[in-house]
């Protein structure tokens, strides 16, 4: 199995170990509300690099190498300055490590910088300017938000109204469930949260009712389809609302720096998502029914359950309306800020400060989110450093290079976009984070697509979307995979053909519908 002890997720960003993941889900038991976000205190196993007392020598060689390699080997090409030269050497060192894990993300990302700023490439302010960019400081606020759905118990409390209405059967379950997380989504701007705090949880429970143990041939009576069927429905709810994962408002952002700027963008981001994402939605849970399917195909005693656990529950309680109101402060503002002149990042600083000062947060829940500050040491690290290797030059010429290659073949923009966008989805296979992923290669990416004549909203967009689809493609390509694989319930090889096939399926969906609605929607 291969063995990556950091997975950050494609929705946040979030920065986190399978190990921690596990920990925070299991500090509430299956059937009882939320009602603390404090984890466990059973220890979660040290990181490899950590238990080694330093970097892995292998990987450290390898990205070293590679950075070297192009710094001194790579004959510089006589557009490119050598101060940009000599960045992009250090950022494809960055990403190797990313992708190697010679050390902790954040850990390797600060050695990046550090080198930026020894070597003269970058000057301390150039270096660290990225520290100061909304987005990223919009995903750290939305750890703060998960961690109030799940420690109120709101976030469980609506899926489980949902398994009492849909729950019959089987497939009815699945759809409660995936329904539920769509409708929660652009209030809680984490897949990883969602599915360590409030989805897991539930499905184990519904599961371990039904006889369906974790790591046991029983896993597949119930649980191993719940599992897939809820993550695989989890790369649409993401690309539904431009709120549902961090990483999208991070892909709108770097659109800007490349010269696509999108006005509305809520608005804009739903309107071209709706048709693709919903079908995809209603498809998804059926699809996986069909090719992996359960043992159990009723499930008569799960509304009962429900039922229960909703009257154990109790009534709402004030902290959970003071939860409901704020998010829903927090997304009119998301949808309406700009015709008041409210930016996102100020929405979320507002929301937050309103549960701050009722007590629905205290600020030691904050500190206690040390993924959230992780993301924000690393996150920033490669979002300044991609977006410096943009104002030098770098991505145009990477750009014109590739479509260079692209009109030697006399490929149209159509066939120009489905290349790059099918080269941008499979290259996930080697990274095991999506907005690591964003920041390293999201501009390059859609610098290219303008250079072979793809419309540019329609570029923006579409890798956008695309960051959100690939998610559910392995085991590791995102926080939410890791969590669910973490469950015991899919093996590795029923991981790799189901996030395969529901590649295709949804390739199909968002490259058929999808253009329909957006030849409609005059993006092309």
């Amino acid at each position: 199995m291969r063995s990556h002890p950091t997975v950050a997720t494609g929705d946040i960003g979030t920065t986190t170990t399978t190990a921690e993941t596990v920990v925070v889900v299991e500090a509430d038991p299956p059937g009882c509300p939320a009602s603390s976000a404090t984890p466990s205190p059973k220890p979660a196993p040290a990181p490899a690099a950590a238990a080694s007392g330093g970097a892995k020598p292998l990987p450290l060689f390898i990205s070293l190498a590679l950075g070297l390699a192009v710094r001194f080997l790579v004959p510089r090409p006589a557009k490119v300055t050598p101060q940009a030269w000599q960045l992009l050497s250090i950022f494809l060192s960055t990403i190797a490590g990313l992708v190697l894990a010679p050390l902790p993300v954040g850990a390797w990302a600060f050695l990046g910088l550090t080198v930026t700023v020894a070597t003269r490439t970058l000057s301390f302010a150039a270096a660290f300017g990225a520290f100061t960019n909304e987005v990223i400081w919009l995903i750290v606020i939305s750890f703060f938000f998960a961690r109030g759905f799940v420690k109120t118990g709101l976030g469980d409390r609506v899926a489980t109204y949902f398994v009492k209405w849909l729950g019959r059967s089987t497939l009815g379950l699945s759809y409660g469930l995936v329904i539920s997380e769509a409708l929660i989504s652009p209030a809680m701007p984490s897949t990883t949260a969602r599915a360590g705090g409030v989805f897991l949880p539930i499905i184990k429970s519904l599961s371990l009712s039904s006889g369906s143990k974790p790591n046991d041939p029983s896993a597949k009576k119930l649980g191993s389809y719940l599992v897939q069927s809820q993550l695989q429905a989890a790369a649409n709810s993401s690309a539904l609302f431009l709120t549902a994962a961090a990483q999208n408002l991070l892909c709108l952002k770097l659109a800007e720096g490349i010269g696509v700027n999108i006005r509305n963008q809520w608005i804009t981001w739903f309107k071209a998502a709706c048709v693709p994402a919903l079908l995809g939605l209603l498809v998804t849970p059926y699809l996986i029914y069909k090719i992996y399917p359960p043992e159990i195909k009723d499930t008569p005693e799960a509304p009962a359950l429900a039922a229960e656990k909703l009257k154990n529950m109790g009534p709402v309680t004030k902290n959970e309306w003071i939860m409901i109101a704020t998010m829903l402060l927090a997304v009119s503002l998301w949808i309406f800020g700009q015709s008041i002149a409210v930016s996102s990042v100020v929405a979320a600083m507002i929301g937050l400060s309103i549960l701050l000062l009722l007590g629905v947060l205290n600020w030691e829940d904050c500190l206690n989110e040390k993924s959230a500050w992780d993301t924000l040491a690393w996150f920033a690290i490669l979002v300044g450093l991609a977006g410096q290797l943009t104002n030098l030059g770098i991505v145009s010429w990477m750009s014109n290079c590739v479509a260079k290659v692209l009109r030697s073949f006399s490929l149209s923009w159509p066939a120009a976009f489905g290349v790059l966008q099918a080269s941008y989805f499979f290259i996930h296979y080697i990274f095991a984070s999506q907005t690591a992923q964003v920041g390293a290669l999201y501009s390059a990416f859609l610098a290219m697509h303008l250079a072979a004549g793809v419309p540019a909203l329609m570029s923006a967009l579409a890798l956008a979307y695309n960051a959100n689809l690939f998610g559910s493609l392995t085991h590791y390509s995102s926080g939410q995979s890791a969590v669910y694989f973490g469950a015991g319930y899919v093996g590795l090889p029923d991981v790799f053909k189901l996030g395969f096939i529901t590649a295709v399926i949804n390739a199909v969906i968002w490259g058929a519908a999808g253009a329909l609605w957006w030849k409609l929607l005059g993006l092309y």
